[in-house]
């Protein structure tokens, strides 16, 4: 990788600092405008202190520890925290978590010679959304069925593409099959982002591809929206885990924030007063419900963490069923909510 493309990368990861180390740097915790840690493989301690805002003597995602003197950027926390040595693995670790195209896809050429938008930005997220159809019917509707999720009514942010590109990798050619693509918006409700599931032929299930999940575009404080958050709203990692939560919740506008890490980084509207987070019982599902209330809790925002049964709500929805999904959210809720919220 040329050096301008290294010093890209490790840009885009500072205006992203916090979240960079809520994913990367688990063991350490925010002060201030730094986050605090033991050293780069992330063990407990306040040695290494990494800067979250750019300042006159430093910018954001430089750190320093002050055991050993070392110093770096966040390229340097992905490479020691994911035990990585070629170069070439780093850069493709950080594109992954800032959801960005590889470097050959970023752009291509029409006749006259010009640059088109890159295959990875707002503009052809937004692209790729208009060209899919309404969900209903289709295959997606069919996968999703299979998870127990039957009700998409008010699920405009989901649509059905059945001929989308997959590519595994810059060495291999590219793929076709049919996916679920959402739309990620902003708190404006402009869409910045979209996210692609790709699926099996007959939509029993993902595609067998490597990564059947992938995201584009500009995603970080935002989401997959569904309603329109007033008051309250309910927020989760996936968005099957959303769409589980609402088969019980039905008039609760939710986001699927599509990560751990951006879960714990999402915008909050100005209306809002409570927040539902739905956890995930995984480490890095704690972790981003830790996170996202205390955010929430620092601006006066009432935080409440709703936990499944199982691993997820959707695991919840497939293996409870319906009426214990039900149960185990009513029993969660603030008392006022249930009657606001959740069907007789």
């Amino acid at each position: 990788m040329a050096r301008h493309d290294a010093s890209e990368l490790a840009n885009r990861l500072g205006r992203e600092a916090e979240a960079v180390c809520r994913e990367y740097l688990t063991s350490g915790h925010r002060a201030g405008n730094y986050w605090l840690v033991g050293d780069t493989q992330n063990n407990p301690g306040r040695s290494l202190y990494v800067r979250l805002k750019g300042t006159a003597r430093g910018a954001a995602g430089k750190w320093t520890d002050a055991a050993t003197g070392e110093h770096g950027d966040l390229l340097d926390i992905i490479r020691e925290t994911q035990g990585l040595i070629d170069f070439k693995d780093v850069a493709e670790e950080a594109r992954r978590f800032l959801s960005l195209p590889h470097p050959e896809l970023e752009s291509t050429r029409i006749p006259n010679g010009r640059a088109s938008r890159s295959v990875g930005s707002p503009e052809a997220a937004r692209r790729l959304f208009a060209m899919s159809q309404p969900i209903c019917g289709t295959l997606a509707a069919t996968y999703l069925g299979g998870r127990a999720i039957t009700s998409l009514s008010g699920a405009t942010a989901l649509r059905y593409h059945p001929r989308c590109y997959y590519r595994p990798d810059e060495h291999s050619p590219t793929e076709i099959w049919p996916a679920i693509v959402a739309s990620v918006t902003n708190l404006a409700g402009r869409q910045t982002g979209a996210h692609r599931t790709w699926l099996a032929p007959d939509g029993s299930g993902k595609a067998p591809v490597d990564t059947p999940r992938r995201a584009m575009g500009d995603l970080l404080g935002h989401g997959v929206r569904f309603g329109i958050a007033g008051e309250v709203l309910a927020a989760g990692e996936g968005i099957e885990t959303v769409l589980s939560a609402r088969m019980g919740l039905p008039r609760m506008p939710m986001l699927a924030a599509l990560s751990a890490a951006h879960l714990a980084a999402i915008l909050f509207p100005l209306t809002l007063r409570r927040l539902y987070v739905l956890r995930d019982r995984d480490p890095a599902g704690d972790g981003a419900r830790d996170s996202l209330i205390a955010r929430a809790q620092s601006v006066g925002i009432e935080a409440v963490s709703v936990s499944p049964v199982d691993g997820d709500f959707n695991d919840d929805l497939r293996w409870r069923g319906i009426d214990t999904l039900r149960a185990t959210l009513r029993d969660q809720l603030r008392p006022e909510d249930i009657s606001r919220f959740m069907e007789a």
